[in-house]
């Protein structure tokens, strides 16, 4: 087995995920295991964890590369690859463990939210394997997972403020237990990642030399480094709407716009890089987490005016792909100085989807007896599942203004 080490940026702290070693193995062998399975979007992802969270197996497919080529993740496409590989993922995870099927306690499985083609793959291969195996299962919350895997990393105990931006999704809300959410913020269009990826797609910098093999979001944010946010001013979203809630749509309007001014100034057509893209890339970047981090700030002040934070403690948890925006997280991390809360994101490699969190969230249903299903139950897939109880109108009326804060800071 290997050992995994990985540090979050300055203000965060270390984290440290063990790996069973052979003597360790020997001990864990009483203790309950759980399989993950992860299909909701572009990740096929496997784990084995025992009920400490420690990772005794994991596999993980990405169709990343696939999907670049497209410009985009095609359903049809993501079922097909899904199709072919999870049973090698879950089988790599297994053998990985050391394990056999017999021996686990459960099976937990990513049902919602997602592509509807992907979760349907997840969810029949799960359904047919705890059916011949005998095994309970445990349908899991997507975002729920994402929300509860730093306390696989350290102790973080509830109730916790959580941040969740990827691709897919961007919400607020506060954990106050492993199924108990209250939902102060969410996106009202699109989320922060996929409005990077269509902006880089749209100044084509998959033909740039340096962008050529990453994602869209990751584009961006490399040539953001070396570019002046200050040549282009874009308006911040929902500058005068006093909740919690995103929006990025209006944001990619308006950066389209700016390149396609541009272009015609560059005498260029669409598809040829333009001189200013790291221009651009900044200037958006810039906006992007500025309306995260204002966002964020209300729902601190929120939290904190309704007595629903601790006292003592206090923590933030910031996690989703998006999360691993370094820019982003060092633009939050001004927000919790100033506010008096711990900042906690879980590196890079846990932000993104994977089968890990899956199983560390079985694990912690199992621990707590919540959700756990006979094998012979039906259980369908949800393509769009609401986070906890929807309180966005209660934040909206309370309408807090913030007061000035410089998001401003040196790399």
């Amino acid at each position: 087995m290997f050992a995994f080490k990985a540090s979050a940026q300055q203000g965060t702290r270390m984290f440290r995920v063990k790996i069973l070693s052979k003597c360790a193995f020997r001990r864990k062998m009483s203790s309950r295991l759980v399989l993950g399975i992860e299909t909701s979007c572009d990740e096929t992802g496997a784990a084995v964890m025992d009920e400490t969270g420690l990772i005794l197996g994991e596999s993980l497919h990405s169709q990343k590369e696939v999907h670049m080529k497209t410009g985009g993740i095609i359903p049809t496409v993501a079922q097909r690859l899904h199709r072919e590989n999870i049973g090698r993922v879950v089988q790599e995870a297994m053998e990985r463990s050391g394990i056999t099927q017999s021996q686990l306690s459960a099976v937990a499985t990513t049902v919602k939210p997602g592509l509807a083609l992907s979760l349907g793959i997840g969810l029949d291969f799960s359904l047919n394997f705890v059916k011949l195996h005998q095994k309970p299962f445990i349908p899991i919350h997507h975002m729920e997972a994402h929300a509860l895997t730093v306390r696989m990393l350290q102790p973080v105990v509830f109730p916790f403020l959580v941040l969740l931006v990827s691709g897919g999704h961007s919400l607020l809300a506060l954990a106050r237990g492993i199924d108990d959410f209250l939902l102060l913020g969410q996106t009202l269009d699109e989320a922060p990642g996929d409005t990077m990826d269509k902006v880089a797609r749209r100044l084509s910098l998959i033909k740039h030399p340096k962008c050529s093999m990453i994602s869209g979001g990751q584009a961006i944010e490399l040539l953001a480094r070396d570019g002046d946010r200050l040549k282009f001013l874009f308006k911040p979203p929902m500058g005068a709407h006093y909740d919690c809630n995103f929006s990025f749509a209006g944001l990619r309007n308006q950066v389209t716009m700016s390149i396609q001014k541009k272009e015609k100034e560059e005498g260029v057509e669409q598809g040829t890089l333009l001189s200013c893209v790291n221009d651009i890339a900044a200037a958006m970047q810039h906006t992007v987490a500025s309306h995260i981090a204002k966002r964020t700030h209300r729902a601190i002040l929120f939290c904190k005016a309704k007595g629903l934070l601790p006292s003592c403690n206090p923590t933030l948890v910031v996690s989703g792909g998006v999360a691993s925006n370094q820019y982003i997280r060092k633009t939050l991390k001004i927000v919790t100085d100033t506010t008096g809360l711990h900042l906690l994101c879980p590196p890079s490699k846990f932000c993104t989807d994977n089968g890990v969190m899956i199983a560390w969230n079985g694990v912690e249903r199992l621990r707590e007896g919540k959700g756990i299903l006979s094998h012979t139950e039906e259980v369908n897939y949800e393509p769009k599942a609401p986070l906890g109880v929807n309180i966005t109108a209660e934040v909206k009326e309370a309408a807090i203004k913030l007061p000035p804060l410089k998001l401003r800071f040196t790399d």
